[in-house]
């Protein structure tokens, strides 16, 4: 391999390092050369060419992780809240039964004490 494309190859190196965008011309530049200097029609340049475009896929896909995960979150920020509706509902439900049952308690007694036989006042007399 000359020393040429060595360099390149250390330049794509030190890339994926940084995590900077990975494509022909910025291999080209961190390697000290012009834009464009990597050509696919030139033979030399095919296994570097490879390897470039391996370490731009694999960008990609460490790409697209974070956005699965973003689209999980949703889903559980929605499922939660859901959850969280569902039991503001219940306990609405249950407050209205309870004041529902302390009316109708209010409504039975009246204002009435009624003493229950066999209660504590029973032994007293």
């Amino acid at each position: 391999m000359s020393d040429a494309i060595v360099a390149y190859f250390e330049a794509l190196e030190r890339l994926k390092k940084r995590g900077a965008k990975i494509n022909n011309d910025t291999v080209a530049i961190e390697a000290g050369n012009k834009k464009g200097s990597i050509k696919r029609s030139r033979p030399v340049f095919e296994e570097l060419i490879k390897a470039i475009d391996e370490a731009a896929a694999e960008q990609v896909a460490k790409r697209a992780q974070p956005e699965a995960k973003l689209v999980q979150l949703r889903d559980e920020k929605k499922t939660l809240r859901q959850l969280l509706d569902e039991s503001i509902e219940r306990e609405i439900n249950l407050i209205d039964e309870i004041y529902t049952l302390k009316a109708q308690l209010a409504a039975y007694t009246a204002g009435k004490i009624v003493a229950l036989p066999g209660g504590k006042d029973s032994s007293r007399q």
